[in-house]
Protein backbone atom coordinates (compact mmCIF):
# COMPACT_ATOMS: atom_id res chain seq x y z
CA UNK A 1 0.00 0.00 0.00
CA UNK A 2 1.56 3.22 -0.93
CA UNK A 3 -0.71 5.80 0.68
CA UNK A 4 -3.34 4.78 3.88
CA UNK A 5 -5.73 7.27 1.89
CA UNK A 6 -7.28 7.34 -1.09
CA UNK A 7 -9.94 9.35 -1.36
CA UNK A 8 -12.00 11.72 0.77
CA UNK A 9 -15.73 13.18 0.60
CA UNK A 10 -16.19 16.91 2.46
CA UNK A 11 -20.20 16.94 3.50
CA UNK A 12 -21.71 20.40 2.76
CA UNK A 13 -25.16 21.62 3.51
CA UNK A 14 -25.20 24.46 1.30
CA UNK A 15 -23.30 23.01 -2.02
CA UNK A 16 -22.80 26.47 -4.19
CA UNK A 17 -21.35 28.07 -0.32
CA UNK A 18 -18.97 25.06 0.07
CA UNK A 19 -17.70 25.53 -3.60
CA UNK A 20 -17.54 29.02 -3.45
CA UNK A 21 -15.52 28.54 0.09
CA UNK A 22 -13.23 26.01 -1.66
CA UNK A 23 -12.51 27.62 -4.90
CA UNK A 24 -10.91 30.72 -2.61
CA UNK A 25 -9.22 28.63 -0.51
CA UNK A 26 -6.93 26.93 -3.02
CA UNK A 27 -7.87 29.78 -5.45
CA UNK A 28 -8.57 26.90 -8.50
CA UNK A 29 -12.04 26.34 -9.99
CA UNK A 30 -13.91 23.10 -7.82
CA UNK A 31 -15.41 21.10 -11.03
CA UNK A 32 -18.68 19.73 -10.45
CA UNK A 33 -19.04 16.12 -11.08
CA UNK A 34 -22.66 14.20 -12.03
CA UNK A 35 -23.62 12.47 -9.07
CA UNK A 36 -27.14 11.19 -9.16
CA UNK A 37 -28.18 11.72 -5.77
CA UNK A 38 -27.17 15.58 -5.10
CA UNK A 39 -24.23 17.02 -6.25
CA UNK A 40 -20.48 16.74 -6.39
CA UNK A 41 -16.85 19.02 -6.71
CA UNK A 42 -13.88 18.02 -7.69
CA UNK A 43 -11.19 19.56 -5.29
CA UNK A 44 -7.98 20.22 -6.98
CA UNK A 45 -5.27 17.27 -7.35
CA UNK A 46 -2.90 15.47 -9.72
CA UNK A 47 -4.66 12.36 -10.10
CA UNK A 48 -2.69 11.48 -13.36
CA UNK A 49 0.84 11.39 -11.20
CA UNK A 50 -0.70 9.60 -8.41
CA UNK A 51 -2.40 12.10 -6.43
CA UNK A 52 -4.81 11.69 -3.80
CA UNK A 53 -7.81 13.77 -4.12
CA UNK A 54 -11.53 14.37 -2.83
CA UNK A 55 -14.36 16.29 -3.27
CA UNK A 56 -17.28 18.34 -1.60
CA UNK A 57 -20.77 16.87 -1.25
CA UNK A 58 -24.19 17.85 -0.44
CA UNK A 59 -26.39 14.49 -0.58
CA UNK A 60 -28.44 12.85 1.84
CA UNK A 61 -26.43 11.25 4.27
CA UNK A 62 -23.61 13.13 4.26
CA UNK A 63 -23.91 15.98 7.03
CA UNK A 64 -21.25 18.17 8.21
CA UNK A 65 -19.27 18.08 11.77
CA UNK A 66 -16.70 19.57 13.98
CA UNK A 67 -16.30 15.83 15.82
CA UNK A 68 -14.25 12.92 14.40
CA UNK A 69 -12.12 11.99 11.60
CA UNK A 70 -9.80 15.03 10.35
CA UNK A 71 -8.64 15.96 6.30
CA UNK A 72 -5.51 17.71 6.12
CA UNK A 73 -5.36 19.64 2.79
CA UNK A 74 -2.01 19.98 0.80
CA UNK A 75 -1.55 23.85 2.34
CA UNK A 76 1.03 23.92 -0.66
CA UNK A 77 4.90 25.23 -0.17
CA UNK A 78 3.16 27.51 3.38
CA UNK A 79 0.43 26.81 4.67
CA UNK A 80 0.03 30.65 6.04
CA UNK A 81 -1.31 31.59 2.12
CA UNK A 82 -4.40 29.52 2.13
CA UNK A 83 -5.01 29.76 5.70
CA UNK A 84 -4.89 33.48 5.43
CA UNK A 85 -8.13 33.09 2.68
CA UNK A 86 -10.13 31.39 5.44
CA UNK A 87 -12.21 34.36 7.52
CA UNK A 88 -12.65 36.11 4.03
CA UNK A 89 -13.86 33.39 2.13
CA UNK A 90 -16.13 32.75 5.44
CA UNK A 91 -14.47 30.08 7.57
CA UNK A 92 -12.71 30.32 11.18
CA UNK A 93 -9.23 29.56 11.85
CA UNK A 94 -9.81 27.36 14.92
CA UNK A 95 -5.74 26.18 15.23
CA UNK A 96 -3.33 28.85 13.73
CA UNK A 97 0.07 27.32 11.92
CA UNK A 98 1.24 25.41 14.44
CA UNK A 99 4.50 23.43 13.92
CA UNK A 100 5.09 19.87 14.22
CA UNK A 101 8.91 19.51 14.54
CA UNK A 102 10.72 17.73 11.32
CA UNK A 103 6.97 17.46 9.99
CA UNK A 104 6.41 20.73 8.82
CA UNK A 105 3.40 22.48 9.92
CA UNK A 106 -0.37 22.45 10.53
CA UNK A 107 -3.66 24.23 11.51
CA UNK A 108 -7.00 23.59 11.46
CA UNK A 109 -10.34 25.49 10.43
CA UNK A 110 -14.24 25.07 10.75
CA UNK A 111 -15.22 25.34 7.11
CA UNK A 112 -18.53 27.54 6.33
CA UNK A 113 -20.39 23.84 6.31
CA UNK A 114 -19.66 23.48 9.83
CA UNK A 115 -16.47 20.63 8.97
CA UNK A 116 -13.07 20.84 11.42
CA UNK A 117 -10.66 20.43 7.96
CA UNK A 118 -7.14 20.88 8.43
CA UNK A 119 -3.92 22.45 6.12
CA UNK A 120 -0.72 20.41 6.34
CA UNK A 121 2.98 21.80 4.86
CA UNK A 122 6.63 21.79 5.43
CA UNK A 123 6.79 25.43 5.78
Amino acid sequence: MTNAINWFEIPATDFARAKKFYEALFDAEIMEMPFPAGKYGMLPADMQNGGIGGGIVQADGFEPSDKGTVVYLNGGDDLSVPLSKVEAAGGKVVLPKTAIGPNGFMAHFMDTEGNRVALHSMK
